[in-house]
């Protein structure tokens, strides 16, 4: 009974022998990279988004000249100016109406005193006229310039002696125009606004007041 139970014993011991010297031939399982251990788990590159093509709408067309029209040219006179009234002066024998304003006329409300503005803005100064056009009493329209860069048409609005006149200016000095300049230059503001008669009347008086009395 005693050899049975050595047999038995001996049998076990050899048994747990050889189980750990197959446990100690197998591989070791490779360890993953990174932080990630789990065996089952794999590292995933991160995806890469495709670049996305340029918007085309943001490369314009080349250039094309022939369709697009030439800027006119500018002609430009230099000289002093003997100044006519409130928005008219005189270059090098060349008559000027000063671009899109109006002052009033010599017989109007203020019209000596835009005159004689415009006299002190333009005294002793070489002026730089850029003609645009000719109206329609064949007086060609410039914008007229000082030596240091200021608009003339700018600074007699500023003066308050002339307001915008937007048909022409596309209301440039609109801004410009002090608070009741439209209320003391009321005839060029009528002719502005095609009310002629207004005109009409204030020169019926003014020929009334200065006719002889008998």
């Amino acid at each position: 009974m005693e050899e049975i139970e050595g047999l038995i014993a001996v049998l076990a011991i050899a048994g747990i022998v050889l189980w750990l010297l197959k446990t100690a031939k197998s591989p070791k399982r490779k360890q993953s990279l990174g932080k990630n251990t789990h065996p089952e788990t794999k590292v995933v590159a991160p995806l890469v988004k495709p670049a996305t093509p340029p918007d085309q709408k943001q490369f314009k067309k080349p250039y094309d000249v022939k369709l697009t029209k030439p800027e006119p040219s500018i002609e430009t006179v230099c000289g002093r100016a003997f100044v006519v009234d409130g928005d008219t002066i005189v270059i090098n024998k060349l008559q000027i109406r000063l671009f899109g304003i109006d002052a009033p006329e010599l017989n109007h409300p203020y019209g000596q005193k835009a005159k004689w503005a415009l006299v002190r803005l333009c005294k002793g100064h070489m002026l730089k006229a850029d003609i645009i056009e000719e109206d329609t009493h064949g007086r060609t329209v410039a914008r007229c310039w000082l030596p240091d860069g200021r608009d003339l048409s700018a600074e007699m609005v500023k003066e308050g002696l002339a307001i915008d006149w937007p048909k022409f200016s596309g209301g440039r000095y609109k801004i410009l125009e002090v608070v009741d300049a439209r209320k003391r230059m009321w005839l060029a503001d009528a002719r502005q606004k095609g009310r002629m008669h207004v005109w009409e009347q204030f020169e019926a008086r003014q020929s009334k007041r200065s006719a002889p009395r008998t």
